[in-house]
């Protein structure tokens, strides 16, 4: 089969999608993300065939930062290269400015001159003519609001982004973001990036509800908690993985012997549904259809074969989802995670 060729697999039906809020626009139930393992100086076979792999199992959206790497920007370069080679038409990509992509006072943040600024050179790096989806990656409290989203209306009036988005606003930001979108004209944001897992469940109330009232798709990063909901803690710390490497996002108290029992008993009850404790993770946060898809990362062909699985049960029973909810209320991790907004 040539390179980018359709198989006769990829639409069968095994992937749901899933409409993003009051929109058109679909996406798959998983989505595959480029935060770690995506950069380095040119794209290597294995990063092409993990892309390769998850598209041909009908995952369809693709998620970037202009600071995604390492180094920043060689995700977008890496997979750009990649992408290229494959149907545009059939796949959704998305990009990101906010968090510090160079040096100075413009380099980060969410001020109308790095955010168009960022975008431009993103679009550079991949090569595409436009994102279909591009956000403000994080709230800047020291930038007016209008201008941060004034910045996204322009992206989609130059046809820079089909579509805009917000990442990790807290629910009184998302509900300044569209009543100043309403008051002043401006392109509402379609959809919302959280981070939401079994592990950190803030969003749950509040902000899922208000985005599902007002039409407001929702994806879920980080819904593997960076691995420790995988079953690669279950016997000891890999001495390569993220909780090995210096300021990793994994700090020594999210895997102490506390969290490893706690994630035994998850995979325990993982494995009376048939499933990974990945998969069962990934289900958990897809369990309704307030969630539009989940992010999930991966740093190999073996993980997204496995990851993908996890559509093919995305019920909970009342009794699993307390049995969950007693099991990680023995977790020891911040407070901050599981302190819903007022």
């Amino acid at each position: 089969m040539s390179l980018g060729e359709r198989p006769p697999f990829r639409y069968d039906g095994r992937m749901p999608y899933r409409i993003c809020g009051n929109t058109g626009l679909k996406l798959s139930a998983l989505s595959l993300g480029f935060w770690h393992n995506f950069g380095g100086s040119s794209p290597t076979s294995e990063q092409s065939e993990m892309i390769h792999t998850a598209f041909d199992a009908g995952v369809t959206n693709f998620d970037l930062a202009n600071n995604y790497g390492p180094p920043y920007g060689s995700a977008e370069t890496n997979v750009g290269k990649i992408l290229s080679q494959m149907p545009r038409d059939e796949f959704l990509v998305s990009s990101k400015a906010g968090y510090d992509m160079w040096p100075g006072p413009y380099g980060r943040g969410g001020s109308r001159k790095h955010i168009l600024a960022s975008l431009d050179q993103s679009l550079k790096r991949t090569g595409l003519e436009y994102f279909d989806i591009f956000y403000s990656h994080c709230f800047d409290a020291s930038v007016p609001l209008e201008e941060t989203l004034g910045a996204l209306d322009t992206a989609v009036n130059q046809g820079k982004a089909l579509y805009v988005g917000i990442s990790s606003y807290l629910t009184e930001q998302t509900k300044d973001v569209l009543e100043i979108c309403k008051s002043n004209g401006l392109v509402k944001p379609v959809i919302h990036q959280p981070n939401y897992s079994m592990l950190n469940r803030w969003v749950e109330g509040n902000l899922l509800n208000f985005c599902d009232k007002n039409g407001i798709g929702v994806i879920a990063f980080c819904p593997l908690f960076q691995g420790l909901l995988t079953d690669k803690y279950l016997d000891c710390i890999p001495e390569v993985s993220r909780a090995r490497i210096q300021d990793s996002p994994l700090r020594k108290n999210e895997i102490s012997e506390q969290n490893i029992r706690v994630i035994e008993e998850l995979n325990n009850l993982a494995e009376k549904r048939g499933q990974t404790l990945a998969q069962m993770a990934l289900a958990w946060v897809l369990r309704t259809d307030q969630v539009t898809s989940a992010l999930m990362g991966a740093s190999s062909v073996d993980q997204i074969n496995n990851n993908v699985e996890a559509v093919k049960n995305l019920s909970f029973s009342p009794e699993e989802e307390e049995q969950i909810d007693k099991i990680v209320a023995k977790i020891n991790l911040p407070k901050s995670l599981w302190a819903s907004e007022a």
